[in-house]
């Protein structure tokens, strides 16, 4: 089934849009009543950062006249930088853009759910709804990232596949796209071609329709690569290999260890009461022979074990491996609605159906309470931190202080000071030696560093003996037994 006639559904949209509205809305109003309006990460003043110099200066870079590849996703950056271009407030502007991109995959949500539910009128709706409340994805969707942005796209090339199209050039542009907006995009290629070779297209026309897609995705993503390596000297940025480095530790807990442990943030939340609906699904795939959601499920499960094996971290609610979520919604969810009769003329099932339906409204609705929660704990974190000690260095060091600090995020949009990088994001040269402390210490005297900022348990023996001049106030951080970020003479 291929989803032309949109008009009809202009209602089911108009629902999702204040569904994911009111989502979003009650968010950001528990965070304004705890911490303030911001972002949870200080990654997303990075991106603020780069669309910032974009907009005011047409160039690429953190630092003002130094082009870099510290940046993931160029392509978020350039939307971010039109809200400079217009003078719109930026947090307030990026919580809309990342209101508007929820509601979007609500919908493809709702359009998938009549493709996989073609007789059946309530379930798209319901997981179109289950898409726009799912806590990690309105905590992405107000993170000031680019991860939703991606998830749209993933989504829309699902429901290509569910569709079974043969514009093959379509899903070449829409990946070339992702890679634009994170690395991790291409890993789309592989559903893709799983759906290509199970089609039982004829050889030629099969030939034709990989020479289409391959085309189109290196038409788009090519220019990706060249543009990394002109602004970083590499055709990944500098992020790619930073990150690994940083975390390399957490890969000797093994592999199968690290999956479960990436896997079970997925499942935190509505995620648990789909388990079963993804075994009916597996079922039905298997039975129906329907290799496309196969590559979907295939996909998803390929996309955690690539973080297992390379970067297997669960902080920040396990932000990397979000992507694969509103595939796991969408097949478990579908899963259920094929089996759940509320009006089944078997007691048994239908006591089932309605204790799994009731279940699963209040687990959604709780976890999207606790979620609120959540958001506003850590966007209090980034702005009793990482921002208000970047505007204490913007307002009592000198303007010509050279800053090393490992969170830069906040300080390079507030602080307007040069900064070295310690997490190796602009300044790839630490990522040899980014866990040894005496050859950053090293590194910051050889570069002339005048102070250091960071949470003292990040670099306990390089600020053993230095002079602490500044302190945050530590609200929020001592909630979670955390360090306070602090301001130390280099010197």
């Amino acid at each position: 089934m291929r989803m032309r006639n949109h008009r009809k559904y202009l209602k089911e949209y108009s629902a999702l849009g204040l569904i994911s509205l009111l989502a979003c809305g009650g968010y950001l109003i528990f965070s304004a009543r705890t911490g303030g309006l911001g972002f949870p990460l200080d990654d997303a003043w990075i991106h603020q950062t780069f669309a910032r110099n974009l907009a005011e200066t047409l160039t690429w870079s953190f630092q003002m006249g130094q082009p870099s590849g510290g940046s993931t996703g160029p392509l978020w950056g350039l939307m971010l930088s039109l809200l400079h271009l217009g003078r719109i407030p930026v947090i307030m502007g990026t919580h809309f853009l990342g209101y508007l991109i929820l509601w979007a995959c609500s919908i493809v949500g709702f359009q998938v759910g009549k493709i996989l539910l073609p007789e059946n009128r309530i379930a798209p709706m319901i997981i179109g709804a289950m898409i726009s409340m799912e806590w990690h994805l309105v905590w992405a969707a107000l993170s000031g990232m680019e991860t939703l942005l991606l998830i749209l796209i993933s989504m829309l090339i699902f429901r290509w596949i569910l569709e079974k199209r043969n514009d093959w050039w379509l899903p070449g542009i829409l990946i070339g796209i992702s890679i634009w907006v994170r690395p991790d995009g291409v890993t789309l290629v592989g559903p893709i071609l799983f759906s290509l070779i199970f089609r039982q297209i004829p050889a030629r026309k099969a030939w034709g329709f990989a020479g289409s897609f391959m085309a189109c995705l290196f038409l788009v993503a090519c220019p990706y690569f060249i543009f990394n390596h002109f602004v970083a000297g590499d055709f990944w940025p500098n992020t790619f290999y930073a990150k690994q480095t940083e975390y390399e530790i957490l890969r000797q807990a093994g592999m199968i260890p690290n999956y479960l442990k990436l896997a079970r943030q997925a499942v935190t939340g509505i995620g648990i009461l789909l388990l079963p609906g993804l075994i009916v699904e597996i079922m039905d795939i298997s039975s129906k022979k329907e290799w496309g959601r196969a590559g979907i499920l295939l996909w998803s499960v390929g996309y955690v074990g690539i973080y297992a094996l390379r970067l297997p971290v669960v902080y920040q609610h396990g932000r990397y491996i979000m992507p694969m979520i509103p595939a796991f919604i969408l097949m478990g969810a579908g899963g259920w609605a094929r089996w759940i009769e509320l009006k089944s003329e078997h007691k048994w099932k239908r006591i089932i159906s309605a204790v799994w339906a009731g279940s699963a409204a209040v687990t959604l609705i709780v976890f999207w309470a606790v979620g609120a929660k959540t958001y506003a704990l850590d966007v209090g974190v980034i702005e009793s931190e990482m921002v208000q000690v970047a505007r204490w260095v913007n307002e009592n060091t000198p303007l010509d202080a050279v800053i090393g600090a490992h969170d830069i995020g906040g300080l390079g949009y507030f602080g307007d000071r040069e900064i070295i990088d310690l997490a190796g994001l602009i300044s790839p040269d630490v990522i040899p030696f980014i866990r040894n402390q005496k050859k950053l210490a090293e590194y910051l005297d050889k570069n002339g560093a005048n102070y250091l900022v960071t949470f003292p348990g990040w670099y306990p023996e390089m600020v053993e003996d230095l002079a602490l001049v500044y302190e945050s106030k530590g609200e929020f951080t001592a909630l979670f037994g955390m360090d306070r970020m602090s301001v130390y003479l280099w010197k």
